[in-house]
């Protein structure tokens, strides 16, 4: 098992992941949302290192699979923009006035 982990530190590509975990996935969804489902599959982990501190190598490596799962399932679901997992989708428009910021007097 301990060889399994080595193999999953040393991933970096999203392809890489699913097929590590032998989880099928529609080339099309990652090209679109890549970056999300890693940032996503990233937020998960660092919930599972928080919450189960004392888990095996191998009992994690059950847990990152669900996650990957999940975070991939987010994404078939929902949209980047729903999510706002990076800053640019939380960031107001500058030069922008929206309907509720106008008051009439």
């Amino acid at each position: 098992m301990n060889e399994d982990w080595s193999k999953f530190q040393k991933l970096k590509e999203a392809e890489e992941y699913f097929d590590f975990f032998q989880i099928p996935y529609d080339q099309k969804v990652i090209n679109v949302n890549r970056l999300h489902i890693l940032k996503k599959f990233s937020q998960y982990i660092q919930e599972i290192e928080h919450n189960y501190t004392d888990l095996s190598p191998k009992d994690k490596l059950t847990k990152y699979c669900e996650a990957l799962q999940k975070a991939y399932q987010v994404f078939l679901e929902s949209t980047p923009y729903e999510q706002k997992l990076f800053k640019v989708f939380n960031q107001k428009p500058k030069n922008v006035i929206t309907l509720t910021e106008i008051t009439s007097d």
